[in-house]
């Protein structure tokens, strides 16, 4: 039987940074989920949360789902929707950049904008409110086990397998916070010397995919003993980082991705012989309305 789309959801290359970390004594790998089919990390959420309802039999083809996104898990829930055969209504704060509205369209689903102001928050209650109403399922990214149960069932053991068991640190973005609880999870049963560090804007700064969280919308599935240190980190220091990733290494990515690498570039400069792996989240092409390149 040849492979569908959905087999060539992860297995996503691993890659070392040649030229921004040689001046250190350490190595720098970065794991470019840019390569999945809808070019995000949440393909592989996205994907599981939707295999998983299925076996389950919360769900059937024909079925309409409902989810509040910043972008990445819209897009590919819209992908993995498209590949089942759902219908996908997505809530989105109306900034995000026209590429991610766009991709969703294409892919099939309904945009539902709410203003700036409103945020995710809005959108996460909005979600719920139109479950209640039968318009169709919440998946809830945000509280669905099956958000980080893809990281340690498919992440983890790639980074392990990748870096021949020689991680010995893990830096993610934090937004749902699914990819960091994953891999720390499968990361610190193979080792658990692995340091997990996770990424946060500094108060008042704005980073796409990258939130502070208030207290009440905390993802249900987050576990702050998972995470060994949060680090804050500015949408400068992360856009000036996306930018020389991209003109010294030719790693096109997005503005949380940046963070990643500023945060790796540091560690590595204080350490020595540390195998440090940052995660790369998406394709720096669908933020280029934003003129942040």
């Amino acid at each position: 039987m040849f492979p569908t789309l959905e087999d060539y959801v992860g297995q996503t290359p691993l890659v070392r940074l040649q030229r921004m970390a040689n001046h250190t004594q350490s190595t720098v790998l970065l794991k470019l989920e840019g390569n999945n089919p809808a070019g995000s990390v949440k393909d592989r959420p996205a994907l599981f949360m939707l295999q998983q309802a299925e076996l389950r039999g919360d769900i059937k083809p024909g079925d309409c789902l409902i989810e509040a996104t910043s972008g990445n898990t819209g897009i590919a829930l819209a992908m993995a929707a498209a590949i089942k055969g759902y219908k996908m209504k997505l809530i989105m704060p109306d900034n995000m950049t026209e590429e991610r509205k766009a991709s969703m369209r294409a892919y099939g689903a309904e945009l539902i904008l709410v203003s700036k102001d409103q945020g995710m928050e809005y959108a996460r209650d909005l979600a719920k409110q139109m479950q209640a109403e039968g318009m169709g399922l919440v998946l809830d990214q945000f509280n669905n086990s099956d958000n980080p149960a893809a990281h340690f069932a498919s992440t983890g053991p790639e980074i392990w397998q990748q870096s021949q068991g020689k991680v010995t640190h893990f830096i993610s973005s934090m937004g749902t916070t699914g990819t960091i609880m994953g891999v720390s999870r499968y990361l610190k049963q193979q080792n658990p010397a692995i340091q997990i560090l996770g990424l946060q804007p500094t108060e008042g700064s704005s980073i796409p995919g990258i939130r502070r969280w208030p207290e009440a919308y905390l993802p249900g599935f987050y576990e702050k003993q998972r995470v060994d240190q949060i680090i804050d980190i500015t949408a400068d220091q992360a856009l000036a980082t996306m930018r020389q990733l991209a003109q010294q290494e030719g790693i096109f990515c997005g503005v949380s991705s940046g963070g990643a690498v500023y945060a790796a570039l540091r560690l590595a400069e204080q350490l020595k012989d540390a195998v440090i792996v940052a995660i790369i989240c998406d394709r720096g092409d669908r933020y280029l309305s934003s003129g942040i390149y």
